[in-house]
């Protein structure tokens, strides 16, 4: 029988042409499994890396083992062993590294072995092993770690993995050094702190500031000599800043001082000239509205006033700066507010505080013409006597108080010379401390929260920001604010928010936010 051999036709050829174009076209597309880097040599599970500069970021994916050492490395970046889902040891020794990404060891679920032993780290960066669930040993060894807020997290970490941590030692601060790692506490870290920070300016000056709270409302109101006004401001809980609430037209103003009474609003205005007076406010008309004037005769130049309560009844006290005048304490009777006592003439009284002094009450006048002198009440009499002044304490302009815990402090402005702090030891006041304060005219103690600050202004520098250190037993310079010639400030506390309200005699007034900051964020 003829065999006949048929031969393709040309269409077959074509499609037989076409499948062998679309294998290569795929086989090249597939991607080649990753080759071991020049500078390493691998094995079927390790690779081992010697004289690199770089940590490369091609490596057969079945790597069980990977050895880092003697090499060049300063740094590790982000995602430095993406594509290693298999890699269970990681030994990054002997190198110059410095510097980690937070993110350099994504992606290692299955590691269980780390070492970054012997290299330059003063830190790591925060949750640097989070997401390594598998990790039973890591080895940090030979480092210059130092333990401070930054590090806080590696000591919550090893206090609470499971995973074993070699010994490791603090390089610094010299409160920490050679201190082992591995035995600190997270509770020995201290690492808030605050700051006051810029957060609203006011185009207008003022002498005194007052913060206070009427009908469920925060108000802030300020004395404006130079436009002869009581500004007061009201928050605004949507816009989150202080605007216009009202005002009262006065003259020279020195103060604005808010006094609230069974519900009832009274705002003493203290002026230079043209008397000064009290306010009422009418909530049902929603404006202020004159109660009554204060005695001129008494009181000729005022610069200071104080409120207080004592069993039970409101009275307030005007210090009084003339030749002629006399600091006065006026009592509300129910119906306006009467004269109660003199404390002394011819003395220019500068500033009266108002506090407890082992529980009886105490007022404190300074005065340009002598040294400050102390009050105490009379529960026979209802009057003040005087007790005694603060010795060798000239040119006081003013006095503030503050407590910390069950102690009785004071602080002490002078413009000439040196601000001082004062304890009181039970019989009188003793020296604490001594702040340079020339050209200051305000060294305002208050608290915000846990924090216990002092602030001294100054006409002719920077202001200071001084906080109480416990452990000291003093204050401590803390930060400065550029503020024009302060006269007074006053903290106040809003939708969970703090706020120091800054005046000031030739600049703008200043509103400052207190920010609390964790350090080790």
């Amino acid at each position: 029988m003829e065999h006949t051999h048929k031969i393709p036709s040309r269409s077959l050829w074509l499609g037989l042409l076409v499948v062998a174009s679309v294998i290569l076209l795929v086989d090249s597309r597939r991607p080649k499994p990753p080759r071991c880097p020049l500078v390493c040599t691998c094995s079927k599970d390790n690779a081992l890396c010697e004289s690199a500069g770089l940590i490369p970021r091609s490596f057969p994916r079945e790597i069980t083992s990977f050895l880092f050492t003697a090499n060049n490395l300063e740094s590790i970046n982000e995602d430095a062993f993406i594509g290693l889902p298999h890699l269970e040891y990681l030994f990054i020794e002997n190198n110059q590294i410095n510097s980690i990404s937070a993110h350099a060891f994504r992606g290692l679920k299955t590691l269980v072995h780390l070492s970054l032993a012997y290299n330059n780290l003063e830190t790591l960066p925060k949750d640097l092993f989070k997401g390594l669930e598998a990790l039973t040993k890591v080895d940090l060894r030979g480092n210059q770690f130092t333990c401070d807020c930054k590090l806080k997290w590696l000591v919550e970490w090893i206090y609470s993995t499971n995973a074993t941590v070699d010994q490791i030692y603090c390089k610094g601060p010299a409160s920490q050094l050679d201190k082992k790692i591995n035995d600190l506490l997270p509770q020995s870290f201290d690492c808030i702190t605050t700051e006051f920070e810029s957060y609203q300016s006011m185009d207008f000056n003022s002498i005194s500031v007052e913060a206070f709270s009427f009908g469920n409302d925060q108000y802030v109101v300020f004395a404006q000599p130079f436009s002869g006004k009581c500004s007061f401001l009201e928050w605004d809980h949507v816009e989150m800043v202080f605007r216009n609430f009202d005002f009262i037209e006065s003259t020279s103003t020195v103060v604005c001082k808010p006094l609230v009474i069974d519900n009832q609003l009274f705002i003493i205005v203290a002026q230079l000239f043209g008397g000064s007076h009290i306010y009422k406010r009418d909530t049902s008309a929603n404006k202020f509205i004159k109660l009554q004037g204060i005695d001129i005769l008494r009181i000729r130049k005022p610069n200071d006033v104080e409120t207080f309560r004592i069993d039970g009844e409101f009275f307030f006290v005007i210090a009084d700066s003339s030749k002629a005048g006399s600091t006065t304490i006026y009592k509300w009777n129910g119906n306006g507010f009467y004269w109660h006592q003199s404390l002394h003439q011819w003395y220019r009284d500068t500033d009266v505080e108002y506090m407890e002094i082992s529980s009886k009450p105490h007022l404190i006048l300074s005065s340009s013409s002598q040294r400050p002198v102390i009050y105490q009440w009379n529960k026979g009499t209802k009057m003040f006597d005087r007790r005694t002044d603060i010795p060798e304490m000239e040119d006081v302009y003013a006095v503030k108080h503050f407590q910390v815990k069950n102690d009785l402090y004071i602080c002490l402005t002078r413009f000439i010379g040196d601000s001082k702090v004062m304890r009181w030891d039970g019989a009188l006041f003793r020296e604490l401390q001594t702040m340079p304060s020339r050209g200051s005219m305000v060294f305002q103690p208050f608290a915000v929260g846990n924090w216990q600050y002092a602030i001294l202004g100054s006409d002719y520098s920077f202001t200071q920001v001084y906080r109480w250190d416990a452990k000291k037993g003093e204050f401590v310079r803390f930060q400065e604010l550029n503020i024009q010639a302060p006269r007074a400030f006053s903290p106040v506390s809003i939708d969970n928010r703090q706020f120091l309200l800054a005046s000031s005699f030739k600049g703008k007034t200043q509103i400052y936010e207190h920010r609390i900051i964790d350090l080790s964020n």
